[in-house]
């Protein structure tokens, strides 16, 4: 049985080489046409506070816990 595992091992660890991502696209030339920032302009600051909320609120919880 552990020869049997090697052996897959093996081969996968092998045959993963062959596996190869695709190349990422190349950048706009002028983000100023549309292409904008990454992310898209995304806001973060009502996740980072519901983040911060639950947090506080583990932590709470953790501490009555005790």
């Amino acid at each position: 049985m552990k020869k049997r595992s090697l052996l897959i091992f093996a081969l996968l660890f092998a045959t993963s080489f062959l596996l190869n991502a695709q190349a990422p696209p190349n950048p706009p030339g002028n983000a100023s046409n549309g292409g904008g920032p990454v992310g898209g302009n995304a806001p973060i600051g009502s996740g980072m506070a519901i983040m911060l909320v639950m947090g506080a609120v583990y932590a709470g919880w953790k501490r009555a816990e005790q």
